[in-house]
């Protein structure tokens, strides 16, 4: 794009797209979901109840894309643990964050400015797990645009998506829960990034890998780094969002299920709680005698 070279920033897309995420920005990643399991309810009573499940989770967390991806695409579910080195990253990382003496590591990283460059860090890996998926399925099925858009929001967004599995683990069921009925903002901002790779990928967004992994990568850290110091959860479409809903998806009152458009067609339905209160207000005994009657009987004892 002339914009691009216009900025000169062109060979920092560049650079950015063949940046590697081993180790360090694999590491960031490992740390911070680790961090969200430990952050948990009850996560800590099972740390200590059973390391083992404790493990598994954690590994739920930092492989849950890539896992849910593979299972998409009929591949072994197995096939991400195969990295021997990831795994064991992955895990030391897990341990240092629940089992380091004096809790160092989870102290040292909950402080603000660290936990902001360790979650950049993360969101840069989103980008790459998006477009992996992306690639991955576009390989498989030509052109195959929602294959794709699932796939790839599988891969950036997993660990959130089977977050119902990964509470069975640790002996948890909130079904409520459910990220497809309630979407968290990662959940949303993974769809946003794996619809957009997807239109880019079959030639319907007329722009270069490079430069929309530029784009997406600066969007999606600085509005995480922007809600992680301003304490908000709200992001740059929620308006939009909530027009869209309101407008598609609400039903309007006339139509509502709740008000029965029948009531009040039928004469004898509408009117047979006022009658039923007026002849009990007529007649409040089935036993009572007229009054007149009661006095002659009274003169006649």
């Amino acid at each position: 794009m002339d914009v691009f070279e216009f900025l000169s920033v062109n060979e920092l897309a560049l650079g950015l797209s063949n940046l590697s995420m081993f180790p360090y920005f694999d590491m960031a990643h490992y740390i911070i979901s680790v961090m969200s399991l430990r952050e948990q309810p009850g996560a800590l009573d099972v740390s200590q109840r059973s390391p083992f499940a404790c493990w598994f989770s954690s590994m739920l967390y930092c492989f849950g894309g890539a896992v849910l991806s593979a299972l998409m695409m009929a591949d072994a579910p197995v096939a991400p643990l195969s990295n021997t080195t990831n795994l064991l990253l992955a895990s030391l990382m897990w341990y240092l964050v629940f089992y380091c003496p004096l809790d160092a590591v989870y102290s040292l990283a909950s402080i603000l400015p660290v936990r902001l460059v360790l979650t950049g860090m993360k969101e840069v890996t989103r980008t790459w797990k998006v477009l992996g998926g992306v690639t991955q399925a576009g390989r498989k099925y030509k052109d195959g645009l929602f294959v794709m858009i699932a796939v790839g929001w599988a891969k950036g967004a997993g660990g959130g998506l089977i977050s119902n599995f990964e509470q069975l683990v640790r002996g948890v069921w909130k079904p409520e829960t459910n990220e497809l009925l309630k979407m968290s903002y990662p959940t949303k901002i993974t769809l946003l990034g794996s619809v957009l790779f997807s239109l880019q990928q079959c030639r319907f967004l007329p722009i270069q890998t490079h430069h929309l992994i530029l784009i997406y990568t600066l969007f999606i850290v600085t509005n995480k780094t922007r809600m992680m110091m301003m304490g908000s959860s709200s992001y740059p479409f929620s308006a939009l969002e909530s027009v869209l809903y309101k407008t598609l998806f609400v039903r309007p009152l006339a139509f509502s299920p709740l008000n029965d458009s029948t009531q009040g067609s039928d004469p004898t339905c509408s009117a047979s709680p006022k009658n039923a209160s007026i002849s009990a207000r007529k007649t409040p005994g089935t036993d009572q005698t007229n009054p007149e009657e009661a006095e002659n009987t009274k003169k006649k004892d």
